[in-house]
């Protein structure tokens, strides 16, 4: 019997379609061994993020995700600029919904069919629900978005092209998941959540093996930007288990960037705390990343700990600068994704030292 287990108490759950938390609060991890890594056999797979299959906790005879593919992964990796030729960026808003989240969202709803779930809830800031929406009807399975009512009309747009049944919220990114998580536990229905349901992270992981392939070992440093830790955390366990499997030396410092008006892990960072403590967040451009209380804090923190990275905070004007600067290089991202870039031009970097950039979400899907 597949489980999960709580990353608070420690208790073990059955993986049901209705169970995304434990009793005490707690988030959820899946109950499994580190996969043993056959480069061998990502040949016998079409050249998407399906190539690393066999790591992820699906049955080795389950065909479901080859209907449900759309051909996401492997991004292109690109030099950012000829007289920086150690910096890459990586293109994942080159995916079928034109953002990362499509690494985890394809994962988790394939995940929801093979449980036979007939409807999903999930909130989100846009990119999410999009891939949702998308992944949900390759599914065939009944599909409601929560959003805030000043989300992208662009991102509206395409939910809704989808077939996606959207309820759009007034107030915080909090106040929006409280909404879908009371819809969620009144209807019965199974909660797709890019940050509670660990399979998300099953997909966001792919993105740690596609650079590993891309540039035949690993980076020195991954800059990645954190709200709720949803690349940050699949990144760092994909480059634990080339790691564990012997394929890596050791694993990327992971370089965390917020933005300065919602920062609540810079500051448990510098404090010292193994948690963060909501902040009382300020309007950001960034509102992707824009999360006052992320369930996994604890989770990012270690990651970011464990590999001797850092955090690093934004402030609005330098994000609009950075965004200026990649569309001068010729890639035109979303306003939070420029955050990272952001991030990179602040970063005290060592000569020689590999650094990758994601590009999580192309510039077209912006107010």
């Amino acid at each position: 019997m597949e489980q999960f287990i709580c990353n608070s108490c420690g208790k073990m759950h059955d993986i049901t379609p209705t169970r995304w938390k434990c009793e005490c609060g707690g988030v959820l991890n899946i109950v499994k061994d580190t996969p043993k890594v056959d480069i061998d056999a990502w040949s016998n797979y079409p050249n998407s993020l399906w190539r690393y299959f066999e790591t992820m906790p699906f049955a080795k005879d389950s065909k479901t995700w080859k209907s449900v593919t759309m051909g996401e992964g492997q991004s292109p990796l690109i030099v950012v600029d000829p007289m920086e030729s150690n910096t890459h960026v990586k293109v994942d808003y080159m995916m079928p919904t034109l953002s990362f989240k499509d690494r985890g969202a394809v994962v988790l709803m394939i995940k929801a069919k093979e449980l036979g779930v007939s409807k999903v809830i999930a909130d989100s800031s846009g990119n999410a629900g999009t891939a949702y929406a998308a992944y949900a009807a390759r599914c065939n399975i009944a599909c409601d978005i929560y959003l805030s009512d000043e989300t992208s009309p662009k991102k509206i747009a395409q939910i809704k092209a989808h077939g996606a049944t959207i309820k759009e919220i007034r107030g915080t990114r909090e106040d929006i998941a409280a909404a879908a998580q009371k819809a969620v536990d009144e209807e019965n229905v199974f909660y797709a959540s890019h940050v509670y349901n660990p399979y998300f992270y099953e997909g966001t992981k792919t993105y740690a093996y596609e650079i590993y392939e891309q540039l035949n070992g690993a980076p020195d440093t991954l800059i990645i930007p954190v709200g709720n830790g949803t690349l940050l955390l699949g990144a760092y366990y994909g480059f634990k288990e080339l790691f564990e499997n012997g394929l890596i030396d050791k694993q990327p410092k992971i370089v965390a960037i917020q933005a300065e008006n919602c920062a609540p892990l810079v500051k448990a960072y510098q404090t010292g705390e193994e948690v963060a403590q909501p902040v009382t967040k300020r309007g950001t451009l960034a509102e992707g990343i824009a999360i006052a209380a992320p369930a996994r804090s604890k989770q990012i923190l270690e990651a970011v700990r464990n590999t001797n990275g850092t955090f690093i905070d934004i402030e609005e004007d330098e994000i609009l600068r950075a965004r200026a600067k990649l569309s001068e290089k010729g890639f035109y991202v979303e306003v939070t994704s420029a955050v990272n870039y952001a991030g990179y031009l602040k970063y005290k970097k060592v000569p020689e030292e590999k650094i990758i950039i994601p590009l999580c979400g192309a510039g077209i899907k912006s107010k």
